[in-house]
C-alpha cells in the first residue's frame, strides 16, 4: 500500500523509535576504528561478559559469574539454543499464549510438545495458574516465561512467580525467563526475575539483550544467563552455527551497560506518557476495552464487543484507515479477540492513528 502512495501509520513494529544513544554509537565507531573487527570467543568477549554479570547481579539480586554469561547476535539464539540443548523429542514445554511466536516455533524445532497456558486479562495478563497446575506434569522439561510480556505488556507478579517456582522444583523443570523488557516498566512496578527466588538460580535461564533497553535492535546483541555447564553447551552450539557476535558491537554493549543511564530513564518516562495517551484513546473507541499495561511498549485491547475477529478487524483498519497493527491471533489461539499495538512512536502519531481507527468503526 505504501508503494502505491498511501500513507500508513505503523503500530505493528515492535522496536523502539529512538536512535541508539549517542555514547553507545560512538563506542561502536571507536571500536571499528581501533580494529575491533575480528572473530571473538563464541560466548562473547570477557569484558562484556563481566559487565553483564555485574549488572545482572545488581539489578536482579543474584550472583552471576562471567562463565555463566553467553553473548549472542540478538536474543533469539539464547532462546533457541538452550531449548535445543535441553528439550528431547516428546518432552513437554509450557509457554505463554498469547506470546512471542518464536516460543512455539523453537519448541517444535527441538521436537518438543508445545503446551500453551493462557494469559488472563482479568489478572493483568499473568499466567492462568489453574490451567498451569493442570498442565504441568512429569513430562514437562521446560517452562517459558516472558515478563514484561510481548504482546500484552503484562508483568507477572511475585506471588505468581513463587507459585510457578514451587511447581518447577516439584516436577524438576527448567525455566526460561525472557526478560528482554525488564527495564521498561511503569508506575513504580518492578519486574521480578524468577531466578532470584530460592532454589531457582540453578534451573533458570535468563534471556535478555540490548535491543529494547538501549534501542539497539539493528546491532544484534543479546545474552543469556544460565548455569555454567549449560552455558558451555550453548557456546558449542554458537561455535558451530553463528560463530561469534560482532566484535565492535560488543564494545558498544559495554558502553551501554557501564555508561550513563539517563537516556534509558528518559525513554521509559516518554513511553509511560505514550502508554497513557493510547490507553485512554482506545477506551473511547466503540467495542474496545483496554487495560493499562505495566511494562514493555505494547497495548493489547480487547475487541470482542466489535463482533469482528481480530484478523478481520486488523484488515479493515489497515485497508480503510491506513493503520497497521497486529491481530492478537498472531500470538496464539488465546490472542483471538484482541489486537496488539506498539506505542513506540510519537504522541502525535498515536493520536492521528486513533482518530483514523475511530473513523472506520
Amino acid at each position: 500500500m505504501e508503494a502505491a502512495g498511501k500513507e500508513i501509520i505503523h503500530f505493528e513494529i515492535g522496536q523502539p523509535d529512538y536512535e541508539t544513544f549517542s555514547n553507545v554509537s560512538l563506542a561502536g565507531i571507536r571500536a571499528i576504528i581501533e580494529g575491533k573487527t575480528r572473530y571473538t570467543d563464541p560466548a562473547g568477549i570477557l569484558p562484556l561478559r563481566e559487565a553483564i554479570a555485574e549488572d545482572v547481579s545488581r539489578r536482579r539480586g543474584i550472583e552471576v559469574h562471567p562463565e555463566e554469561v553467553v553473548v549472542s547476535p540478538g536474543g533469539k539464539p539464547t532462546l533457541f539454543f538452550p531449548t535445543l540443548a535441553l528439550v528431547e523429542p516428546g518432552d513437554e514445554v509450557i509457554y505463554p499464549n498469547p506470546g512471542f511466536p518464536t516460543y512455539e516455533a523453537m519448541i517444535g524445532v527441538a521436537g518438543g510438545i508445545p503446551i500453551p497456558v493462557p494469559l488472563l486479562e482479568e489478572n493483568n495478563f499473568s499466567f492462568d495458574l489453574e490451567a498451569f497446575d493442570r498442565l504441568i506434569n512429569k513430562k514437562t522439561k521446560l517452562i517459558i516465561l516472558n515478563s514484561p510480556s510481548n504482546p500484552t505488556g503484562g508483568v507477572i507478579p511475585r506471588h505468581d512467580l513463587e507459585h510457578i517456582a514451587a511447581k518447577a522444583q516439584e516436577f524438576d523443570c527448567w525455566v526460561m525467563s525472557d526478560e528482554i523488557y525488564a527495564r521498561i516498566v511503569y508506575d513504580g512496578i518492578q519486574a521480578f526475575s524468577i531466578a532470584s527466588l530460592p532454589g531457582m538460580r540453578k534451573r533458570t535461564i535468563i534471556v535478555d539483550g540490548f535491543s529494547k533497553t538501549y534501542s539497539m535492535t539493528g546491532w544484534r546483541l543479546g545474552f543469556g544467563i544460565m548455569p555454567r555447564e549449560l552455558a558451555e553447551r550453548v557456546s558449542l552450539l554458537l561455535t558451530h552455527s553463528l560463530g561469534s557476535t560482532a566484535h565492535f558491537t560488543q564494545y558498544a554493549g559495554i558502553e551501554a551497560i557501564r555508561g550513563p543511564q539517563d537516556s534509558v530513564e528518559g525513554m521509559i518516562r516518554e513511553y509511560e506518557q505514550r502508554r497513557d495517551v493510547i490507553v485512554a484513546g482506545l477506551n473511547e473507541l466503540p467495542g474496545f476495552r483496554c487495560r493499562k499495561p505495566q511494562g514493555a511498549f505494547y497495548v493489547f485491547p480487547n475487541i470482542k464487543e466489535t463482533g469482528m475477529s481480530s484478523d478481520d478487524l486488523a484488515d479493515l483498519i489497515l485497508e480503510k484507515a491506513g493503520v497497521a497493527l497486529l491481530p492478537g491471533s498472531c500470538f496464539g489461539c488465546y490472542g483471538e479477540g484482541y489486537l496488539r499495538l506498539s506505542y513506540a512512536t510519537s504522541i502525535a502519531t498515536i493520536k492521528e492513528g486513533l482518530a483514523r481507527i475511530g473513523s472506520v468503526l
